[in-house]
């Protein structure tokens, strides 16, 4: 599947802001299962400087300035993005969960940093006894790996509500868990804090979900806006994928942005500016299939 993609920022201030800068990831990553095949990134009022660089975790990243005055910012990053189908094993042919966690805790040497660097606290997301203790229903003795997390992502699935008044970038994930309701960064940061809670490795993932349902399927939640999931890692097999806010494993409806350790790390926007009084952030999205733009 071909997608051309739209993400619209704009900021609006009460009073004049004098200077910016800011600091933006909404450049598609190229992976094995998908291509950014062009994308372009506009400012306005036009920056005094831009540069482009690669983050920590090889997310592209955007660095701008804007020195002219301002009482509104528009931020639009335009991408075309190739995504292809993911090959997923059997549930059954993956080892026990305990086995790749033991091959984790073994492994401290440089080449396995992109593996084990998953398994830590991050900014906001630290394992505690709350969290294991959700986790281990699903993570039976013996249990192959895939299986599990399988079984973690519907539970989350059913016993969390999607729900965008419940919570806010500044809640707590401990907060979200007693609410049980909460948006798709919340049941991310929950699978992943689960899964590392029990010494496996759980990145998480930005990007956007297109939720055009064929007849008579129900629309998935996430259309038009970013979204959200994780990645856990299997030795022998890689990352694979799981978005707890459908219960689905992301396959060519998913368009990936950025991954890290939890959404700190992969912030669409984020940076200061000077003045500006009362201000306001909006955030406009298009997924469309390339296909349908034709039509």
């Amino acid at each position: 599947m071909r997608y051309k993609v739209s993400h619209t920022t704009t900021y609006s201030y009460s009073d004049a802001v004098p200077i910016c800068h800011n600091e933006v990831r909404l450049t598609p990553r190229d992976h094995s299962h998908q291509i950014c095949l062009t994308h372009r990134l506009s400012v306005r009022p036009n920056p005094t400087s831009m540069e482009r660089a690669t983050d920590y975790f090889g997310n592209q990243v955007h660095f701008f300035t804007v020195q002219e005055g301002h009482q509104r910012l528009f931020v639009t990053a335009l991408s075309k993005v190739k995504v292809m189908p993911r090959q997923v094993p059997l549930p059954s042919s993956t080892p026990p969960w305990e086995t790749v966690r033991d091959w984790l805790a073994a492994r401290r040497a440089p080449t396995h940093l992109e593996s084990v660097q998953y398994l830590y606290d991050s900014p906001f997301i630290r394992t505690n006894d709350e969290l294991l203790a959700y986790a281990e229903p699903s993570f039976s003795a013996g249990r192959p790996w895939l299986e599990c997390l399988l079984d973690l992502t519907q539970r989350i699935y059913d016993d969390y509500t999607y729900d965008p008044t419940a919570t806010n970038l500044r809640t707590p994930l401990e907060e979200a868990m007693q609410l049980k309701r909460g948006v798709c960064q919340d049941f991310a940061h929950l699978q992943i804090g689960c899964v590392r809670a029990l010494g496996l490795s759980a990145r998480y993932v930005s990007g956007y979900l297109l939720t055009e349902p064929p007849p008579g399927k129900p629309r998935l939640i996430g259309a038009d806006a970013s979204h959200a999931w994780m990645g856990a890692y299997c030795p022998e097999i890689g990352w694979i994928e799981f978005d707890p806010t459908n219960n689905q494993i992301p396959s060519v409806k998913h368009v990936t942005l950025a991954w890290g350790r939890d959404y700190y790390d992969v912030c669409p926007i984020k940076g200061v500016f000077l003045g500006g009084g009362k201000h306001a952030m909006t955030v406009s999205v298009d997924v469309l299939p390339l296909d349908q733009e034709a039509a």
